[in-house]
């Protein structure tokens, strides 16, 4: 069973986030090329995201909005009419850039303005939107790396930019803001045109030489935070300068009134740097919520107790391990490892199944058919308390079946290129966002979606309730492979709720043991009584014992959940249990 902590009881809602780029989700051009400009293939902007939209994804289920690549990044685009220092295009990875490689920590991107001098009032206006459509904002922190070219023109009086006075003479020195390569010119095997760099700076995916290759994140440069990398040594007092300016970034975002941060690869920084913002920042801003992006389990529980993250992806674990379930790779049975790995933190994962830097579910490349996600949805929703984040798009099963230039046919929505994603804009309608262009089958998985994403905050046994995996299922159909499915009880009061999957493609009925364990801590009564099955919204009297297994059908690719009261059996069996204790 998941220990559940305090906070998490009393947590009101189950975080449902919603990672969107606007210059993707709102572009609404038809005719993209590969690799064509801004020009070409148009741009989506903050004020197409209007406050119907914003309605629309509040009734689909949505808590929190989180803008990907709002602030100012890297591209290709040339906005120096405007006082911004253009990027050299030979260290930019396509014509958009990535989101990640950021530029100016202090401004918005001028491509998805309207009007590129009031970039910053037009997200300003988006914020509000979005608190108006009852929803909260949710914004990048990169904290690990900037652009090749870094300099703010909108960084307030005072602030040095990133390697100002820095002494490029030597590798590290604590008081350096970068990692520098002494004496060697910065030559990557890739054309870098006639850009040059000299010395030569790390590159931010810990590439310490001066020939990063074209796998690397040879785009960015690597912030130095007191880390010699070296000897190993840290060097942490007197405090980095990167410390204060990043302090100084994170509060300066949240006093535009976001809601919470999710921060880019966490775990390239020390989590000493972590375990020194993050409570500075909340002693001004209380509420604000920070999410970590994360790749070792063995990591989780340092950055929850001394980082202080609020939640942590949960990539390596469950979405890893979903992922090889549905593609038939691994037993159902695996999913119980995931719980037990992260048990007593688990209410800190944050759990997905699409992201922009995984394959689409529906992609040739995973499972190939949006229409069969239903399991592994309603387990990663629905199995802890944490948040549950979507990818704009998976809602309507975009496959991402487009090259679209820097980004190849990858199964991936690409971060680099000026695109649109065609299921988006069969959904946008001309700005309707009516879904009115969507195929009958896309109407329906967003209607799927937005049903199972309801579930999760109308039903408190999923928000706030406790965890009990059913490791134990019965299969009355011999056919049935027990290595495809998998059952666990969620309970709240006396609400309890029996959720069993199913990744086949073979329907029948499944046929449950309530372990007496199970009956025991929750006081369920034995005995037959009114369920409700919240998927489907059928309803039929099931017996709930530890001798007699609960018995359900279930549907190919499909889930049930089941609700039930543990303490009120149906009127036959409340009145044969009188007779018994009568006599």
């Amino acid at each position: 069973m998941q220990e559940i902590s305090t906070a998490a009881k009393n947590a009101v809602a189950k975080p449902v986030i919603y990672q969107m780029l606007p210059r993707l989700f709102a572009n609404t051009c038809d005719h993209c090329v590969p690799d064509g400009d801004i020009t070409q293939n148009g741009c989506g902007k903050l004020n197409d995201i209007t406050p119907r939209v914003l309605d629309s994804l509040k009734q689909l289920g949505v808590t929190h909005v989180w803008y990907t690549g709002v602030i100012e990044h890297a591209h290709a685009t040339d906005y120096s009419a405007y006082g911004i220092t253009p990027d050299d295009p030979h260290v930019v990875k396509g014509k958009a850039g990535s989101p990640y490689a950021i530029s100016d920590y202090y401004d918005i991107d001028p491509d998805v303005a309207v009007s590129v001098p009031d970039r910053m009032a037009e997200f300003e206006a988006l914020i509000k939107r979005t608190h108006d459509a009852g929803m909260q904002v949710l914004l990048d922190f990169v904290p690990n790396h900037v652009a090749r070219r870094y300099h703010s023109d909108a960084a307030p009086a005072g602030i040095e930019d990133f390697g100002q006075g820095d002494d490029t003479t030597c590798f590290f020195t604590p008081r350096n803001n970068f990692y520098y390569i002494p004496r060697q010119l910065f030559q990557p095997s890739i054309d870098i045109g006639s850009y040059i760099e000299f010395p030569a700076k790390a590159s931010g995916n810990d590439c310490f030489t001066a020939f990063p290759g074209p796998n690397d994140w040879y785009e960015t440069v690597k912030l130095n935070y007191g880390v010699d990398y070296g000897d190993g040594s840290r060097h942490f007092s007197p405090v980095p300068p990167v410390w204060f300016k990043m302090l100084h970034i994170l509060r300066y975002w949240a006093s535009k009134g976001i809601d919470g941060f999710r921060c880019d690869m966490v775990f390239m920084v020390p989590v000493e740097f972590w375990e020194w913002a993050i409570p500075q920042v909340k002693e001004r801003y209380p509420n604000l919520i920070f999410i970590a992006e994360i790749y070792d389990v063995n990591r989780y529980r340092e950055f929850i107790e001394r980082g202080k993250f609020d939640y942590l992806y949960d990539k390596v674990n469950l979405y890893d391990t979903l992922r090889a379930v549905q593609c038939s790779r691994h037993s159902a049975a695996t999913i119980t490892d995931c719980w037990q790995r992260v048990d007593g933190i688990g209410s800190h994962m944050l759990n997905f199944l699409e992201n922009h830097d995984e394959q689409r579910f529906a992609s040739e490349q995973y499972a190939g058919d949006a229409t069969r996600v239903l399991p592994s949805l309603v387990v990663s929703s629905m199995m802890s308390i944490g948040p549950f984040m979507i990818y704009a798009g998976q809602e309507v099963g975009e496959k991402a079946e487009d090259a679209e230039g820097f980004s190849g046919h990858d199964g991936r929505t690409t971060i680099f290129d000026y695109w649109s994603i065609p299921s988006l804009r069969r959904w946008l309608n001309g700005g309707k966002a009516d879904g009115g262009k969507l195929a009958p089958v896309e109407k329906d998985l967003r209607a799927l979606y937005a049903h199972i994403l309801g579930l999760l905050n109308s039903e408190k046994a999923i928000s706030q309730g406790e965890f009990f995996d059913l490791m134990y299922v019965n299969f009355s159909n011999p056919e049935f492979n027990p290595h495809r499915h998998y059952a666990f009880l969620r309970r709240y009061q006396d609400e309890v709720i029996l959720v069993a999957v199913n990744f086949s493609d073979v329907a029948g009925e499944l046929a449950v043991n309530i372990p007496p364990l199970a009956l025991g801590m929750y006081g369920i009564r034995e005995g037959q009584r009114e369920a409700t099955e919240l998927i489907s919204g059928r309803k039929m009297k099931v017996n709930v014992s530890s001798a007699t297994p609960f018995r359900t059908p279930i549907a190919p690719w499909g889930a049930v959940a089941w609700k039930f009261s543990a303490s009120q059996l149906s009127r036959s069996a409340a009145k044969t249990a009188r007779k018994s204790s009568k006599k």
